[in-house]
């Protein structure tokens, strides 16, 4: 099995006669809210208490305090270094699928990078309530989720899904315990859906997750990658749906777990060449493996979901210890709308990009983009994707507002 980011290969780089739109697959992974709140801290009261501690000593700002004050845009509370990472990581996502070569996918690992926020975010939530934090993830999630089922479901009913599954496993395009069935031609856009149902999977899993992490703290984040190898080669009786369940949720659990880290203030403890020590040993580790042990198909980071496990690890370290000040962000107006743009819609934009991607190449056709020469052609197919993404965030991103019990908004900046 292959990690599933960079399974498609990507837009037509030339026009044929008979030409149809490639079908995209599995994509890179999506999204989460806000940033988390450090760990808690022990009081004002408590530490001016404690023996040896002067007043001033006891007032002065914890490293999580620091670190949340540095990343923080004044004013709104947001972490908007978080907020940054997340916006960057749904660009690259879009990016990667409409031009998907190597350096991309290794430049910035947009998936481990999305799960390691998901997992920071989710452990300031659990340690408020574990049932509101699971049931809270749930309503940001679903509803866009079941916006595209209404829309796709219907339309494979109608233009034809030969091996269509009974009504039960329809149910998974209500609740994506594992990724749900779709006809043929409509698997580019369908093939997102991984994402969400590891996302789920981890939310889930998070207050026990987050239990065993402070417990053990370094266990809890090698499990994964100790067990992902093994589950390649024990025997699964239970079919091949289910296994890249668990080879997804085993792939992406360490980045996760990672973000516990974050949230507690362990990676701020680590000094920063330490930091930087094991990220270059991890990820030039799994290219090293991966150059020495590629396949018939040549050198590709994710056929090793381990070795791509790794590769996220050295990034998501190094990006989680940062904690820069972030007033630039907001002094330049028109980044910083954008910025908040792509959080607001995040979802929206995982969920449609595929659908835009796909579509833009037919319209194109017609359009006759290919008679001006290949370099044409594909800004013009990249121009329609764009276009049709856009006009997707426009009349279906209302649903992430109402899902975050905000004022539903044409474009939030």
């Amino acid at each position: 099995m292959t990690a599933r980011e960079d399974d498609w290969v990507g837009p037509p780089r030339y026009h044929t006669a008979t030409a149809t739109p490639p079908a995209p697959q599995a994509p890179a992974r999506a999204p989460a809210p806000a940033r988390p709140a450090p760990h808690p801290q022990p009081t004002v009261w408590a530490r001016a208490t404690a023996p040896g501690i002067t007043m001033a000593e006891a007032t002065a700002p914890t490293p999580a305090e620091t670190t949340a004050t540095n990343a923080t845009a004044a004013g709104n509370g947001r972490d908007r270094w978080f907020d940054l990472l997340r916006a960057a990581a749904i660009v690259r996502v879009v990016l990667y699928h409409m031009f998907p070569v190597a350096w991309l996918g290794l430049g910035f690992p947009a998936m481990g990078v999305m799960f390691a926020l998901g997992g920071s975010l989710m452990a300031r939530s659990v340690d408020r309530s574990a049932t509101r934090a699971v049931r809270g993830r749930l309503r940001r999630l679903l509803p866009a989720l079941w916006l595209l089922a209404a829309v796709l479901v219907p339309a494979m009913l109608v233009l034809g899904w030969d091996d269509r599954p009974g009504w039960p496993a329809l149910l998974l395009w209500l609740l994506p315990i594992a990724e749900p069935q779709a006809a043929a031609w409509a698997e580019p856009v369908s093939g997102v859906l991984w994402y969400l149902v590891t996302y789920l999977w981890l939310v889930l899993l998070s207050p026990l997750l987050l239990a065993l992490y402070r417990r053990a703290r370094l266990l809890t984040v090698l499990a994964p990658l100790a067990l992902l190898p093994l589950f390649d080669f024990v025997p699964w009786p239970f079919g091949d749906r289910s296994a890249s369940v668990i080879e997804d949720v085993l792939t992406f659990a360490a980045c996760w777990v990672l973000g516990f880290a974050h949230r507690d203030g362990d990676l701020r403890r680590l000094r920063f060449p330490v930091v930087l020590a094991i990220s270059v040993v991890a990820t030039s580790g799994a290219v090293g493996w991966v150059v020495t042990h590629h396949g018939a198909d040549g050198i590709d980071l994710a056929d090793s979901p381990l070795a791509y496990a790794v590769y996220s690890i050295g990034f998501v370290l190094v990006l989680l210890r940062l904690a820069p000040r972030m007033d630039w962000l907001t002094k330049r107006r028109r980044a910083d709308a954008a910025v908040t743009l792509l959080n607001s819609r995040a979802v929206t934009i995982y969920l449609w990009h595929n659908a835009a991607i796909t579509a833009a190449f037919p319209i194109g056709d017609l359009l006759h983009v290919w008679v001006f020469g290949d370099t044409v052609a594909e800004v013009g197919y990249t121009a329609i994707a764009l276009w049709l993404l856009a006009m997707a965030v426009i009349h279906f991103g209302w649903v992430e507002d109402v899902s975050a019990r905000r004022r539903p908004r044409l474009l939030p900046t």
